[in-house]
This record gives C-alpha cells, sequence and structure tokens, in this order.
C-alpha cells in the first residue's frame, strides 16, 4: 500500500482577503512561482540586513556583492567595557572564501552585539570565526568562549578552531519574536573571544512552518517555529558547490560526493536550471534551481533489475533531534507515472513509493520534504545519519531513484541549547532536583531495595537446598531437576503436558530466571525491545546483572507452534558449549511461561553485513574477516558433527544462522531443525524435508535422507555468499542467476570466478586464495553426498586459504585492509518496522520446514529452472 508523502512544511493559510491585503501592502512579500512556470529569482528584500566586518575600519565588498560594514558603523550596535582591540592578517590569506576572514574583533570580557528587529520572524545569523592575528599577540586558534542569544538560545557553548583549518562558520536560524535582539560574545576564564564577522538577516515566512513529518514514530511534529536550528549540512547532489551570488537567502550548498557511501552507486544527472519549475506553494526561496537541475540517481548496476540503495552519511552529535529536508525534481524521466522510489531515514521508511511527478506536478518541478528524527532515534546509535533513496519492489515504471539536496539541522534541546547539555543560566539539560526531593527520592529508593532484599530471602529461604547451589553461571554442565518428577508436572498450560516433557526431559539448563526478573530486563516485556519473531513467539533483548545484555526467547502459551524446534533447541544446547556455538545461559518455567535466556550477539547474523544491511550502518567486511568468519562457523559445525557422543546434523545452515558477536567471532544459532546423526550402523536418518532455499542438500530433497553432509553442501552456499555478497536465491535476478551456487558453480568452471566477487574485494583478494576458497565450495557443493569432504577437510582448506591470504597482504601491504561501510548492491530496501529487521541477538527467527505457497513455488520455479524446485512444487499440491 503506498503511503502519503509528508506535507511540506508551510504557515498556517489565512483568509484569502487577508492574504490579498498583506500581499498588497507589505513590500517584502514573497509571491511563490505560479504552477509551471520557469523558475526565477524570486527576489527577496530582507526586512532585517544586519553585515558587520568585525575589526575592519572600512566596509568590505564579500561574494555575492554583499556589503558588510566596518567598525565605525559596528560600533553603535556593540556593548562592550574593555579595551577594543582590533586584529588583522598582514596580508590577505589565500586560503579563506572571503576577505571578511581578514579582520576580527578580540574581547577580553564580554561583549555584546544588539539589533534592532524591523519585523519579527525568522532571522539568519552567520558567525564567522578565523584566528587572525592581534596586537596583544595572543594566539586565537586557543580562544575559548560562549556564544547566547537574548532569547536564552546558547548557540555556542565553548569555541575552539576545527583542527587544521583557518575558518570557520556556523550559521543558524531563529525566530525572532522581540523588537530588539542581542547577541553576546563572552570568554572562559583566562581566555579571550572573538568574531571577524556577523550576518543578522531576515529569512522569508514561506522557509519554515510549523509542522513537519516525525520519522520515528510516524505522525506529525508541530511546534516547529518555537525551535531554533543550526545548519549542519545543505547539500547539492550531483552538482557543485552553490555559492551566495546563486542563492537569494546567501546560502551555501556543498557537492554530495564526499557522504556518498559507497560512491560508484549514484552517478550524476543535470539539466539547464531554467527548465526547473515551482508548482503552487513552492519558491526558489526554499532552494534555488541550481539545485533541483541536478541528482544524483542509481547508477548502472549492471544487472537486469537494479535493486539497491543509494546511501549518504552524514556525522552527528547524538545528543540532539535533527529537522531534515529533503529536495526532489524529477529530471530522469521522460514521462510522468513512470518513477515511484521508496526514501529512508537511518533505517526508517520516510516516504514510501513516492510518486514524484504526481506529488510535485509534472517533471523537472520541485518538490520538497520535511522530517524531525527524534531523540529516541538518535540516541540509537544514528552516527553517522544516513538518508537513503531505492527503488520499490513492485513492478511499477523504471527502476530508479534520486536525489536532489539534503540539508540538515540540528534542533535546540530542552534547555535552549545548540552546543551541548547546559542552558544560558547553568540549567543542565534534564533538570537539577533540589537537596529535599533527591533526598525524598534516594529514601524511597532505600526503602524499597530494603523491601526487595527481605523478599528476596524469603523466596531465597523457601527454595530446594540443591537448587541454591546450582543456581549459578559456574554450573551450567550440572543438570538441574534431574530425577525431579514433578518439575513442571502440575504446570496448568494451555500446552498441557506436552510442555511438561519438554522441560522435565531436559538436563543442563542453566540458571534459573524467575518470571519478574527476565520481566524487568526486558522491560515489561516492551514492544520495542523485540528483535526477532518466529512461530515459537518473540525474542527480547533483556538486561540482567547490571549491565549484562542477553536474548530471551519467550514462547507463545496460547499456540503449539514451533514447540516441537523449542524442545529440540533446548536438548542440543543443553549438552553443548563451543566457542562457536550460541550459549544457553538459563531458562525460566513460571506458570504458563516457556522462556530460555541465550547469550546476546551484538553484531547479529552475518548476513547483514554481508548484503542484507536492512539500512544498519554497518561496515564491509574485509576478506580476511569473511575467512576468519567461515571458519568460525567451520569449527562449530564440525564441533557439533565429531565432538558430542552422537553427531548431531544442524539441517538449517544459512548465513542468518550465523550470528557474531562483539569481536566479530563466529557462532552457530537456532538448533530448532537440528537431528541426531545416524548410529554406527547406519548411513542417513530418513526425515521429512526441512530447511531453506537456496542451501537445501539436493540429495536430501531427492532421497529424504539426511546426513551431516547435507550440512556440507549448505555451508558451501554460506561461502558463495561471503564470497559474491549476494542471496542464496534471489528471484528479481535474471533466470540464469537465481540460484547462486549453480550460477557461481557455472563461472567457476570456466575459472573466471573473479568476475562475480563482492566488488568491494577487488584488488584486496589473494588469487589464490580465492581459488583455494573457491575450491573448497565447489567441493561442498557436489551433487552426492559421498563426493563432498567433511567439515574437518573444509576447515582445513578455509585455513590454508587464510594462511595465503595473510602472506600476499603483508607482501602488498594490504594486511588490514577494511572496506568502506556501505550497504550492498543486492542490499534489500529497510524492513518496515523494528519486528521486522533483522535482529541484532544470539536467536534467529525459528527455521522453517520448507513450505510454500503455489504461487510462491511458481514464481521459484519460473526463475530458477532446476528439477529440484519443480518437483518441490509438486510436493506442495500445484
Amino acid at each position: 500500500m503506498e503511503e502519503t508523502p509528508p506535507r511540506r512544511l508551510r504557515p498556517s493559510p489565512l483568509p484569502i482577503l487577508l492574504v490579498l491585503l498583506v500581499l498588497s501592502l507589505s513590500p517584502y512579500a514573497v509571491v511563490a512561482a505560479p504552477i509551471n512556470a520557469p523558475a526565477n529569482s524570486d527576489a527577496f528584500t530582507p526586512p532585517d540586513n544586519y553585515l558587520f566586518d568585525c575589526g575592519n575600519p572600512s566596509s568590505t565588498t564579500a561574494p555575492g556583492n554583499r556589503v558588510f560594514v566596518g567598525d565605525p558603523e559596528t560600533g553603535k550596535y556593540l556593548s562592550y567595557s574593555g579595551r577594543n582591540i582590533q586584529a588583522a592578517a598582514p596580508q590577505p590569506d589565500p586560503t579563506v572564501p572571503s576577505p571578511i576572514y581578514n579582520t576580527a574583533s578580540v574581547f577580553e570580557s564580554s561583549a555584546t552585539y544588539t539589533f534592532h528587529v524591523t519585523r519579527p520572524g525568522w532571522h539568519w545569523i552567520r558567525l564567522h570565526f578565523s584566528p587572525v592575528q592581534n596586537n596583544l599577540q595572543k594566539d586565537l586558534k586557543t580562544a575559548k568562549f560562549r556564544v547566547t542569544t537574548s532569547s536564552s538560545i546558547v548557540l555556542v557553548q565553548e569555541f575552539e578552531m576545527p583542527p587544521n583549518t583557518t575558518w570557520s562558520m556556523r550559521e543558524f536560524l531563529v525566530n525572532v519574536t522581540t523588537e530588539r535582539f542581542s547577541v553576546t560574545f563572552s570568554p572562559v576564564e583566562g581566555s579571550l573571544a572573538f568574531i571577524n564577522a556577523i550576518e543578522f538577516v531576515s529569512a522569508p515566512d514561506i522557509l519554515l512552518g510549523d509542522v513537519a513529518s516525525s520519522v520515528f514514530p510516524k505522525g506529525s511534529y508541530p511546534g516547529m517555529t518555537s525551535v531554533a536550528y543550526q545548519t549542519a549540512y545543505r547539500l547539492n547532489s550531483g552538482g557543485p558547490a552553490i555559492t551566495p551570488e546563486n542563492d537569494t537567502l546567501g546560502r551555501n550548498w556543498y557537492p554530495d560526493q564526499p557522504y556518498l557511501d559507497p560512491k560508484f552507486m549514484g552517478s550524476v544527472v543535470t539539466v539547464k536550471p531554467n527548465v526547473i519549475t515551482y508548482p503552487q506553494g513552492e519558491s526558489p526561496l526554499i532552494a534555488p534551481p541550481f539545485v533541483y537541475a541536478t541528482a544524483t540517481q542509481m547508477a548502472d548496476a549492471n544487472v537486469q533489475v537494479p535493486s539497491f540503495n543509494i546511501t549518504w552519511r552524514m556525522k552527528v552529535d547524538t545528543s540532539f533531534q535533527y529537522f531534515i529536508r529533503l529536495h526532489f525534481a524529477d529530471i530522469v524521466s521522460k514521462s510522468v507515472n513512470d518513477l515511484y522510489f521508496n526514501v529512508y531515514i537511518n533505517g526508517r521508511p520516510a516516504i514510501t513509493g513516492l510518486d514524484l511527478s504526481t506529488v510535485a506536478g509534472g517533471l523537472s518541478a520541485a518538490y520538497f520534504a520535511d522530517f524531525v528524527l527524534n531523540s529516541t532515534m538518535v540516541a540509537a546509535g544514528l552516527d553517522p545519519l544516513t538518508v537513503q533513496v531505492g527503488p520499490m519492489n513492485e513492478n511499477a515504471g523504471t527502476k530508479n531513484a534520486l536525489l536532489n539536496g539534503i540539508e540538515v539541522f540540528k534542533m535546540n534541546n530542552s534547555v535552549g541549547s545548540l552546543d551541548g547539555e547546559f542552558g544560558v543560566n547553568g540549567e543542565r539539560l534534564g533538570g537539577n532536583a533540589v537537596n529535599g526531593t533527591v533526598a525524598a527520592v534516594g529514601f524511597a529508593m532505600m526503602f524499597g531495595a530494603f523491601i526487595g532484599l527481605g523478599a528476596m530471602a524469603v523466596k531465597w529461604k523457601k527454595r530446594p537446598q540443591d537448587w541454591q547451589k546450582k543456581n549459578s553461571f559456574s554450573s551450567w554442565l550440572l543438570p538441574i531437576h534431574a530425577g525431579d518428577a514433578s518439575f513442571l508436572s502440575g504446570s496448568k498450560t494451555s500446552l498441557g503436558s506436552r510442555k511438561s516433557q519438554v522441560f522435565s526431559s531436559t538436563m543442563g539448563l542453566g540458571r534459573y530466571f524467575s518470571f519478574a526478573e527476565l520481566q524487568e530486563a526486558t522491560n515489561n516485556w516492551e514492544s520495542s525491545a523485540i528483535i526477532g519473531v518466529g512461530g515459537f513467539g518473540n525474542v527480547y533483548l533483556g538486561v540482567i546483572d547490571d549491565g549484562i545484555k542477553v536474548a530471551v526467547k519467550r514462547g507463545n502459551p496460547q499456540s503449539e507452534q514451533g514447540i516441537n524446534e523449542f524442545q529440540t533447541e533446548i536438548q542440543i544446547l543443553s549438552k553443548l558449549r563451543h566457542r562457536h556455538l550460541v550459549s544457553l545461559i538459563g531458562y525460566c518455567d513460571e506458570n504458563a511461561e516457556m522462556i530460555l535466556v541465550y547469550e546476546f550477539m551484538a553484531n547479529g547474523p552475518v548476513r547483514d553485513h554481508l548484503y542484507g544491511n536492512v539500512g544498519k550502518a554497518l561496515p564491509t567486511l574485509s576478506w580476511k574477516q569473511r575467512l576468519e568468519i567461515c571458519i568460525g562457523a567451520a569449527r562449530g559445525l564440525h564441533y557439533l558433527h565429531t565432538g558430542a557422543a552422537q553427531g548431531i546434523i544442524h539441517r538449517d545452515v544459512k548465513t542468518t544462522n550465523i550470528l557474531l558477536d562483539e569481536n566479530f567471532v563466529a557462532k552457530m544459532a537456532d538448533f530448532g531443525l537440528s537431528k541426531d546423526a545416524p548410529g554406527a550402523e547406519q548411513t542417513h536418518v530418513s526425515t521429512a524435508v526441512k530447511g531453506s532455499f537456496g542451501y537445501l542438500d539436493p540429495e536430501y530433497f531427492r532421497k529424504q535422507q539426511l546426513t551431516d553432509k547435507s550440512d556440507v553442501y549448505s555451508f558451501g552456499v554460506v561461502l558463495l555468499e561471503a564470497l559474491c555478497a549476494r542471496p542464496a536465491i534471489n528471484p528479481a535476478l535474471p533466470r540464469e542467476q537465481v540460484n547462486l551456487a549453480e550460477w557461481a558453480m557455472q563461472w567457476k568452471r570456466k575459472g573466471l570466478l573473479d568476475k562475480i566477487i563482492d566488488p568491494t574485494l577487488v584488488g584486496h583478494i589473494s588469487p589464490e586464495s580465492m581459488n583455494k576458497f573457491g575450491e573448497a565450495a565447489e567441493k561442498c557443493l557436489s551433487e552426492y553426498g559421498v563426493d563432498r569432504p567433511t567439515m574437518g577437510d573444509v576447515l582445513w582448506n578455509l585455513e590454508y586459504a587464510l594462511q595465503m591470504q595473510e602472506s600476499w597482504s603483508q607482501e602488498k601491504g594490504d594486511d588490514d585492509f577494511a572496506a568502506p561501510s556501505s550497504p550492498r548492491v543486492d542490499e534489500c530496501p529497510p524492513a518496515q518496522s523494528a519486528v521486522e529487521s533483522k535482529p541484532s541477538t544470539a536467536i534467529e527467527e525459528e527455521a522453517k520446514p520448507l513450505t510454500a505457497t503455489a504461487g510462491e513455488a511458481q514464481a521459484i520455479e519460473e526463475h530458477s529452472g532446476t528439477a529440484m524446485f519443480a518437483q518441490f512444487a509438486a510436493l506442495n499440491g500445484r
């Protein structure tokens, strides 16, 4: 279902007669261009236009023919009781963009510039800094000072010149409501304050209205006119820098190339500025035609159906909320209603199915959309801030996406600061409670703690003594409730006696958690804590024992779906411990609950780091990292096959079931489909076919005979995913490319495996290492299990490939290569909700039996053309 694009920001509409009256009387009225009118400059004469060249005895003409007046004029607006110190560069500095940076006023104590406001409303405040020489012989590079306003806004908490720079400009947008407005420069004790130039200039009312769209949770965000803003980024996508000469409001627009990541995913498209039109309600004052006349569009990926996002990454201060304005104009289509695409901000859908020519009113028509990224989203690790555009999955129009411009503004916090956590009067963000309140809260917390400790002591006393001895992390390998026939036998749940059997037959479940503990750990099972979903129920991110993160897998008492897999996972993990297997920490069996607690895997599934980025800013893995991850997973599987008294077959090996901890150590997860390996006198296990598309052993599929070589086949597909960074099955690709295993092996047999590897690895992978890796994958994918190697043999080959890579890297000096953080070319659009997004947890979504609808089976057969999928379709009743 298409989503309505967010409304653009506009001032509240007035009755038509009042509007006409205002337009007829005001010399500063701005008239928007009529529908489909050619682009024009839309001249705006600011009522307030203060341009000060501080420290200069005469006036200066800056680029754009803007005249900055010198000290004889600016002195009328300055309130300062100290010595009048002027600083001037001995000769013009060629590294600064304007002569206004060659002089400065220096203050030893607080100094205030006060402006008379002709007309209340939006005003630009631009502060220009450059540490020029001064007659005090003080190094202004070390100057530290504060900049505040009379409206109690902290513009700069403690100014310091950015390193390795000769000049700095900070731009603010403030809604001024008083007749006088002042800006104060206050040096830190023992330091100085200085300013080279000040701009205090009116901005048109049309620039910013009162309501924007919240990115998450979705909805309107009112009150925009009561906020002060600082410009963080203003980018001209696909075009060169735009200086104040070409922007009526004196703004600077910078090229977007430094922020594209990776750069090769975007290509430049341009038209002449005079073809840009501004529909009713739009204006060149929002953005000049030079912005809309250029764009970054999807690059040619040399595939039949491109499916990737263009990504811009920008560093932000995660302590603040941000206002984001995106500019669009369809300058690529030949006809209307042919371009539909999605827009994402930090992985969240901002606009779904943007029909640009419709909402803008035609081709080459200007359109913009405004969003607010709230503090919750920013605090969730959104550094850098990402903006993405990508094509829709539906067969609608041309597969393309574009963006013409990006503006990002920091919004002041609750204490009125745009820089730091303190307000003008020293108020700290979050507030400081009075001593009495602090004491009262502290006493209440202490009292509550005593009550809690007392309750715990009573509960502890009532527990069996043997349980008290075993309830610790050191007892993970000890049996719990061994021989206790009453364990859960009396539980009255919708699972009935089956649940009792699940737990009573299981040994070594680790630590016992009370339901209250896990309820607290997950913030009362808060929906935002859900990091995985399956037939068994939800997986939550929990925090126990003063900061330890865990994955809490809570069974749904109202459903028996997934109970068999749940029981299997318990039985497998309760008797296994290995560095490369996800660890079971403990369980809870109170009332109708069936909960398991696992170690938390901070870096989530391998798939997310290869191509399933889902909008998250994950760094691309180097070849050495991929080898180490594959080796770790191979060790885990080798232990499963040989380490237990009776081997275990995982039966659902795939990149979403290989998880990475904070150190990128790979661990096998999701043992819900696992089976005990055949005994000494057996060659296979006869069982129904279960697994995942693209990874399924064809021999197992044909004969329904499961062996450990079925895992080996699936692991061969995983190896190809690591090498090529694309899904095992991708129906959107041409027929011959749908199945990764078949397609890659065709190239391998031609000796051209290097032609299909992940483009980010080109030039950073040893040919010998790649060939050895390819040989290992090819052997794993042998049609018959008897021809496939054991996991031990695969492990040996992978370690050999790693040695080759390390030797080659040392010779080339590329040992620590790590590709830039970037989404994959095969990346799917970001998930629509937190529940749908890929989890960073020890437990992935439950593996499902190999079933599908008739439509799904038909689509797979049509794209793949393999006999295996044709048989599968027949099994599913087509």
